[in-house]
């Protein structure tokens, strides 16, 4: 296993890389094109490869969290150590940050104007914490059963979630924290924050307690015994 700081710079690059990709997409998307449905295209299909890649890169030290609820939910799985949950959350709170500087300054824009764009409602708050649910239900089915597959599997949903949410699928504190630092495309205003936060913690939370009793191995299976005839 590699030491914890190690898995916590893999963490902040991870998360960085990952907003850096979200939020200078929605950049290069707005400048190309007008049209909000393509822009929306354009922002999708660089979120879902740039997952692949990094959790392909990084999984192997870290975990390939970059995301707070994650980070939670594996806690509560006690897959991460409790006193490693809060270094992993500001790891990856201020590598999404570090991305949102990063992904203007690519453009020539202003580093760090607070968003104005408005994300709020209950139906906002419902397609995130679905979108936080599908995620974990996501990352923790493949992690158990089919491991080598889950870089393809988050990817693969995200760019989906992107469509079939009314949010877009944050799904990721740290990365609505970021994102309400710019105001481009992809941004959310903070005073819409809170509302996604919870949103999202209360759909991994829901997705770790139903995923606990799915994936649980029947006694029998677990002994190796066989059902009787």
């Amino acid at each position: 296993m590699f030491d914890l700081n190690r898995r916590l710079v893999a963490e902040a690059l991870g998360t960085g890389l990952l907003v850096a990709a979200v939020v200078g997409s929605g950049i290069m998307a707005e400048t190309l094109t007008r049209d909000v449905a393509l822009q929306l295209l354009c922002n999708t299909i660089p979120t879902g490869a740039v997952l692949v890649v990094l959790i392909t890169m990084l999984g192997p030290i870290s975990g390939a969290h970059f995301n707070p609820a994650v980070s939670l939910v594996m806690t509560l799985q006690g897959a991460l150590p409790r006193s490693e949950l809060a270094p992993y959350i500001l790891a990856q709170i201020a590598g999404g940050i570090a991305g949102t500087i990063a992904a203007p300054l690519m453009f020539g824009l202003p580093v760090i104007e607070f968003s104005a764009k408005v994300r709020t409602g209950g139906s906002q708050w419902f397609s995130e914490a679905v979108a936080a649910f599908g995620l974990l239900a996501t990352i923790l089915a493949g992690v158990r059963l089919q491991k080598s597959a889950v870089p393809w599997l988050v990817g693969l949903y995200i760019t989906s979630a992107y469509w079939f949410t009314a949010s877009t699928s944050f799904a990721n504190p740290a990365v609505a924290i970021a994102r309400a630092l710019t105001p481009t495309f992809s941004g959310i205003r903070p005073a819409d924050l809170p509302g996604f936060i919870l949103a999202q913690i209360g759909g991994a939370i829901l997705a770790s307690l139903l995923m606990s009793w799915l994936l649980k191995a029947p006694a029998l299976a677990r002994s190796g015994e066989q059902p009787a005839e």
